[in-house]
């Protein structure tokens, strides 16, 4: 990395969504204004804090299950946010040293923490697109060479499709990762759910309106569309918690219904 190289350009007047879940997740990396945006949505869910805890757990949990028992060795993190102590590299590598991960955000203070954690680890690299493109994003990916798109990887799009809105077509953002999927290749995703409560929707208006801009709740017939086309793994899209918990998975949480995941297999 160039130790020259300028500081990011941060915009102190409006959120982030990366350091908002920073500042949930209980991290140092976040602004005045990122608080505000947080608090006004746990002003309405004063747990919301768990969802992005559950998140980070499904995370883990999918990370596992596609090194261990699907055997994938190459991960496209889409969206990936600020790092944080249990990395995608860090889960991954913990089962086999060999697997190679890029991780891809739109955030210049993302991408600069990023750079600097994983300088000098030549199988891991760092990617400026936007998932709203991503017939850029797949060429920018593969224009690094770490990772070969012909054959079986991940795609990871953990807790980053809720930030698109209806605006942005994430159903045919979706359709065009997918058609970018080889085959064996799986898709790992998860994303507020509508779950029918007034909560939800009050949750949706405080993201929305509450300094964010951003954070849709959806339904189960809109996440089932994102994965059209793919096997879905056992036990299917399921509220995250219920994705294969394990010992330390809160399966009591206060937001369980708030919060839905999945994985899915291209043949």
């Amino acid at each position: 990395m160039d130790d020259q190289a300028p500081a990011p350009f941060v915009d102190a007047s409006r959120a982030s969504i990366a350091r908002v879940y920073d500042y949930l997740l209980g991290g140092k990396d976040h602004l005045e204004v990122d608080r505000r945006a947080a608090d006004a949505v746990r002003a309405v869910v004063p747990e919301v804090g768990q969802i992005a805890r559950d998140n980070r757990a499904f995370l883990r949990r999918g990370v596992t299950y596609l090194v261990r028992e699907a055997g994938i060795r190459q991960i496209l993190d889409i969206g990936s946010g600020l790092p944080r102590e249990d990395n995608v590299n860090e889960i991954a590598r913990a089962i086999d040293p060999g697997v190679r991960i890029v991780y891809v955000d739109n955030d210049p203070v993302v991408l600069a923490h990023a750079r600097a954690l994983l300088a000098v680890d030549d199988q891991t690299a760092v990617v400026t697109a936007d998932l709203r493109r991503p017939g850029e994003l797949f060429d920018e990916v593969a224009a690094v060479g770490l990772l070969d798109l012909t054959a079986p990887f991940a795609a990871l799009l953990c807790g980053v499709v809720h930030h698109l809105s209806d605006e942005d077509d994430p159903a045919g953002i979706l359709a065009a990762v997918r058609e970018r999927l080889s085959p064996g290749s799986h898709l790992l995703l998860s994303h507020f759910l509508d779950d029918g409560r007034s909560r939800a929707y009050k949750l949706e208006v405080a993201f929305l309106h509450g300094g964010l801009g951003s954070g849709r709740f959806r339904t189960w017939e809109e996440l089932r569309e994102y994965f059209r086309g793919l096997e879905l793994v056992e036990p299917g899209l399921v509220y995250a918690n219920d994705w294969r918990p394990d010992a330390t998975t809160h399966v009591e949480s206060p937001v369980r219904t708030l919060y839905a995941g999945g994985i899915g297999r291209k043949r």
